[in-house]
Parts: structure tokens; C-alpha cells; sequence
């Protein structure tokens, strides 16, 4: 487990902790991992990121092993949960952050008390190009405030379908989706948009902090 070098000069147990996993194919020091934690923890948020089995095996084997079945993943983050203390928000990148929101949907009794929200970067609603297999089923049980920032046009959940699965399937109110235009799976925008990669994850990680005080706040 890495904490982001630029972490807030304060005591651990009065800064909210966002504990980030990685997605399916790049690991806890992604470009995309370090720029969001650089930027999270210059707004006062304290981040920790560690790596699945898998992904671990990797550094040392050098070969492409697949993610690890579900009940594993599921598994590998609750044992990094128990090692954080004080304020404490779960969430990731891509599979990352559905293994959070699994998590917060079923939170064992011990862990109910500790986590207080969820955070997910670009949430995979489905797989690339398999739109009829939905990864919603469990969304409808999270009680805990989730925040998800997602590219409109994500290939694994853009705004179109996002929005309407929202609108047949009414996902409770403490599930909030902020939209970055023209962003794709890593919420990079096309050129012509006007817009840049570096202000959207900028300003992913500005809602993120935002959302974490708000509900440390209350």
C-alpha cells in the first residue's frame, strides 16, 4: 500500500482517507492513479492505493495474469480497509471502483460503522461492447453517499444509456453522477471539444474533494 507523496501535513486521524484501487489493467502508479491522488491530496484529502493479487503477481512474474474472480478482489479490499484509521472513503478506478461499490452494497457489520463513502472514476456499467451485460445489479443497495465522475461518451457506460438505465431503474438518491464532457473510459476528452485531459481530471478530483468534505462535514 503507496500513500500519495503530497499527502496533508496533519494528523491521519483528522483527515478523510480515500483508500483507491486500480482498474483491470494498470496498476496502483498509473499515470492517471498519481495525478489523482497528487490532485486529491493538495485539497486537503489523504490517499492510499494498493494492488489486487493479481495485479501484484504481475510485478513479480512480469506476465499479463487476468484480474482475480470477484470474492477475491471483494476479499483483498477488505483487508486493506482494515488497515486505515480514521475518516474513510472507498472507491477506484474503473473495476476499481466497482469492487468499492460492490463492497459498500454489502458491507459486513464490522465495516459499517468505518466507511462513510464511495468515490469511482469512470464506473465500467458494462463491458466494452456488451451493453446487455449490466453491472447494476447491486446499485439499488448502496445506502452509503457514492459519488461517480464519468466521461459522456465512456465506452463502458456512456451518458445516453447511463441516463436512461437511470431513469427505468431509479438508483437511490445517495448515487451521484457528474458528467465530464466528451470524456471517454480515463475521462479524456477529444480535441475538438475544447477541452483537456489534465482539466478533467482536474476537475474529477475538485468533485471528489468537494464530496468528501460534504459528507465528513454533516
Amino acid at each position: 500500500m503507496i500513500e500519495n507523496p503530497a499527502a496533508p501535513n496533519i494528523e491521519h486521524r483528522d483527515v478523510p482517507t480515500l483508500l483507491l484501487a486500480h482498474g483491470a489493467g494498470a496498476g496502483m502508479d498509473s499515470p492517471f492513479m498519481n495525478d489523482v491522488a497528487e490532485l486529491l491530496a493538495g485539497r486537503g484529502v489523504r490517499v492510499l492505493r494498493f494492488e489486487f493479487p493479481y495485479m501484484q503477481q504481475r510485478r513479480i512474474a512480469g506476465s499479463k495474469r487476468p484480474p482475480d474472480r470477484m470474492p477475491l478482489l471483494l476479499e483483498a479490499y477488505k483487508k486493506a480497509i482494515a488497515n486505515v484509521k480514521g475518516p474513510l472513503f472507498i472507491g477506484g478506478k474503473s473495476m476499481g471502483g466497482r469492487v468499492a461499490t460492490m463492497l459498500a452494497a454489502d458491507l459486513d457489520s464490522d465495516l459499517q460503522d468505518k466507511v462513510q463513502g464511495v468515490v469511482a472514476f469512470g464506473y465500467p456499467f458494462h463491458p466494452a461492447g456488451k451493453e446487455e451485460k449490466l453491472r447494476i445489479e447491486h446499485l439499488p443497495q448502496i445506502k452509503l453517499p457514492t459519488c461517480i465522475m464519468q466521461g459522456e461518451r465512456d465506452k463502458l457506460g456512456n451518458r445516453v444509456l447511463v441516463e436512461h438505465l437511470n431513469a427505468l431503474h431509479q438508483w437511490p438518491e445517495s448515487i451521484s453522477i457528474h458528467w465530464l464532457e466528451d470524456g471517454d473510459h480515463d475521462l479524456k476528452p477529444r480535441k475538438a471539444s475544447g477541452y483537456t485531459h489534465e482539466h478533467h481530471i482536474q476537475q474529477a478530483a475538485k468533485l471528489a474533494a468537494q464530496f468528501i468534505s460534504q459528507v465528513v462535514s454533516q
